[in-house]
C-alpha cells in the first residue's frame, strides 16, 4: 500500500480487517472531531497531562506569526560571522532539530548546526574540540529548565566561552529555549543570554518539533521555516475531523498500527530512504514513549538492518518513509519480498526533504489515535522519572563515599538464550556514537535476527532514556536488554560540580540498568572496555 501525504489507495492485503476495524471503532466513537475538540476522554477520564498537551494540533498556525523574527534573528548570527550553532538538549528538546539538522541541513553562508545529547565524555570533548566557541552560539534547550544534561553542558560551554570572549560578552553567546516561568528562563536573564524563547506550554517534548524547540535551530542553520510550516498545516489541514476517518492521513496511520498491533503484530519497523534515516530517531521516540506503559505498547524499530523474509517473525509492522527520487532501490526489493512473505507493509511517499514537516504531524496524530485503540494515555511519561530517581541515588553516593557503587556483569549468551517468540532485543549503548560502533552492533543485530527470529533496537545512551527507556520499563515484558558501558579515557569535568561527565554518564548507565531490575526485566550488563568498536566485534566472534 501506497501513500502520500493524503490517503491510501490500496487494501494490506489479510491484515486490512484489523485496519477496518480499528476504522470503524474510531468512527463509531467520533474519536476525530473529539481529538480536535481537545477532549481528554479521548484516553482518559483524567485530564491531567493530557488537557494541558494538546497545543501541537494548531501550533503551526500559532508559529507562523513568528517566521520573520526568526528569520531576522537567523539573518543578524549570520552576519556576525557565527560558524556554529550547537543545542545542548536531551530528548524531545533535540530529536526534532537533529533529523532537520540531517534531511533539510544548513544553508549555503548560514552556521553548521551540532546536536550534543550525550553525557559520555568522549561525544563531550569531540564537539569542543570541532568549534570555536568565540564564533559559535549555544542554545540551551529544556522544557522543564531543570533537565541536568543541557544545564551541565551550559555549565562546561559557558566556562569555556568565557576564557575565549571574555565575562562581559558571553552571554550573548547563548540562547534559551523553555516553558515559561522555568529556572531556565530565569537563568537566561540573569546571565544576560542573548535571546530567552517561550516555548507554548501546552505540548508536551516528543510533541514540540513545530514550536521553538524545532524551529528555531532549524532558522539559525537556514531552514526555511516558512515552508516546513506550511508541510506541517497541510498535513493538520487533511487530518481534521471533517476529512472523515477513512479519507484522514494521521488517523489511518494510526488505525493501521493500533488495529494490527491489537492482532499481535506490535514490533512497529520504520524504514526510510538514507537522506531521511534519522526520521526514525524522531519517531522511535514518539512512539515508545507515548504508548509504552501500564504493560502495553508498541516497539519500534529502526535502522535495523534489512534482512531475508525468514529473520521475521510474525510481530511485525513494516512501514516504508520513501524519498522520491532517493537511494530506494534496496529497499524497494527488500520491502517487497517481505510483503509476499505475508507481512504487512505502508508506504509512505514524500516529493521532497521539506514534506518531513508533513510527516511529523501525521506521526504525532497516529500516535494519539493509536493510543486511543490501545487504551493508552499517550501524552505522560512516567517510567521515565523512575529512572532520574535511580541516577540521582547512585550520584550521591558518588558524592558521599568517592565512589559509584558496583554494577553486575552478565552473560550475552545466557542473555539471547532466554529470547522467545514475540521478544526482542535492546542494544543499550552508553558509549560514543560512530560510524565504526553503530556498523559493529548492526552486525551482532543481524546475528540475533537471524538466530532467534527477534527484532532487535539500538539507543545510545543517556539519549534514549528519554525515549524508549519510557518502553523499556512500562511497556510489556518482553524485551531482552543489553547494556553496554566504555570505561573513561579522560574525563571532562563540570563546573560546580562534585563529578565529571564521566561519572554522569556512568551513573545515569547504573541508574538505568538497576531500574530494569527493578520493573523484573531481563538485563545484562557488559563492560566493552577502551575500544567499544573492537569489543563489540569480538563479542559477535564468541557467539
Amino acid at each position: 500500500m501506497t501513500q502520500r501525504t493524503q490517503q491510501p489507495t490500496s487494501p494490506l492485503g489479510p491484515h486490512q480487517r484489523a485496519v477496518t476495524n480499528a476504522l470503524t471503532r474510531l468512527a463509531r466513537s467520533n474519536v476525530m472531531a473529539r481529538i480536535w475538540d481537545k477532549d481528554h476522554t479521548v484516553w482518559n477520564d483524567d485530564p491531567t497531562e493530557i488537557a494541558d498537551r494538546l497545543g501541537w494540533l494548531t501550533i503551526s498556525r500559532d508559529m507562523t506569526e513568528h517566521v520573520s523574527d526568526l528569520r531576522s534573528f537567523a539573518e543578524e548570527v549570520r552576519n556576525e560571522g557565527t560558524r556554529d550553532v550547537v543545542l545542548l538538549g536531551m530528548g524531545g528538546s533535540s530529536l526534532g532539530p537533529e533529523v532537520l539538522r540531517q534531511c533539510i541541513g544548513s544553508a549555503p553562508g548560514f552556521p553548521a548546526l551540532t546536536v550534543l545529547d550525550s553525557t559520555v565524555p568522549a561525544r563531550v570533548g569531540t564537539v569542543t574540540r570541532s568549534i570555536d566557541p568565540a564564533r559559535s552560539l549555544f542554545i540551551v534547550s529544556s522544557k522543564s529548565g531543570g533537565t541536568i544534561e543541557p544545564n551541565s553542558f551550559y555549565k562546561h560551554f559557558r566556562t569555556i566561552v568565557e576564557r575565549a570572549v571574555g565575562v562581559e560578552r558571553t552571554g550573548r553567546h547563548f540562547v534559551a529555549i523553555t516553558d515559561p516561568g522555568t529556572s531556565l528562563e530565569e537563568l537566561g536573564a540573569s546571565q544576560g543570554f542573548r535571546r530567552v524563547f517561550e516555548n507554548p506550554p501546552d505540548l508536551g517534548g516528543r510533541y514540540s518539533v513545530g514550536s521553538f524547540f524545532g524551529l528555531v535551530p532549524a532558522a539559525l542553520c537556514g531552514v526555511d521555516c516558512g515552508k516546513l510550516l506550511d508541510r506541517v498545516s497541510q498535513m493538520a489541514a487533511r487530518c481534521e475531523a471533517g476529512a472523515g476517518v477513512r479519507n484522514n492521513p494521521g488517523g489511518w496511520l494510526g488505525a493501521a498500527i493500533g488495529g494490527v498491533t491489537l492482532q499481535g503484530r506490535d514490533k512497529l519497523t520504520l524504514v526510510a530512504s538514507p537522506e531521511v534515516a534519522s526520521f526514525g530517531l524522531w519517531v522511535e521516540q514518539l512512539i515508545a514513549e507515548s504508548t509504552g506503559k501500564d504493560g502495553k505498547g508498541i516497539v519500534p524499530v529502526v535502522n535495523e538492518p534489512l534482512l531475508e523474509t525468514d529473520a521475521y517473525s510474525d510481530d511485525r509492522l513494516f512501514v516504508h518513509v520513501r524519498l522520491s527520487g532517493g537511494d530506494n532501490a534496496a529497499a524497494d526489493v527488500g520491502l517487497e519480498r517481505i510483503r509476499d512473505a505475508g507481512h504487512p507493509v505502508i508506504t509512505l511517499e514524500m516529493d521532497d526533504v521539506y514534506d518531513i514537516g508533513a510527516e511529523f504531524f501525521r506521526w504525532e496524530m497516529a500516535t494519539a489515535v493509536a493510543g486511543h485503540l490501545l487504551g493508552i494515555q499517550p501524552f505522560d511519561q512516567p517510567n521515565v522519572q523512575q529512572a532520574k530517581d535511580v541516577t540521582n541515588r547512585v550520584l550521591e553516593t558518588y558524592v558521599n563515599e568517592g565512589a559509584l557503587p558496583d554494577a553486575d556483569e552478565g552473560s550475552v549468551t545466557g542473555l539471547l538464550g532466554e529470547a522467545a517468540e514475540g521478544d526482542y532485543l535492546s542494544i543499550m549503548a552508553y558509549v560514543e556514537e560512530t560510524d565504526g560502533v553503530t556498523n559493529a552492533v548492526n552486525m551482532l543485530r543481524q546475528y540475533a535476527m537471524r538466530k532467534h527470529r527477534i527484532a532487535t533496537t539500538l539507543g545510545y545512551g543517556p539519549r534514549f532514556l528519554h525515549s524508549t527507556g519510557q518502553l523499556h520499563k512500562g511497556g510489556p515484558n518482553t524485551g531482552l536488554f543489553l547494556q553496554m558501558a566504555a570505561d573513561v579515557r579522560s574525563d571532562i569535568p563540570i563546573p560546580g560540580e562534585r563529578f565529571g561527565f564521566g561519572t554522569l554518564a556512568a551513573a545515569q548507565a547504573i541508574g538505568d540498568y538497576e531500574a530494569l531490575k527493578e520493573t523484573g526485566r531481563r538485563v545484562v550488563r557488559i563492560n566493552l572496555g577502551r575500544d567499544a568498536e573492537a569489543a563489540v566485534l569480538r563479542l559477535l566472534g564468541s557467539l
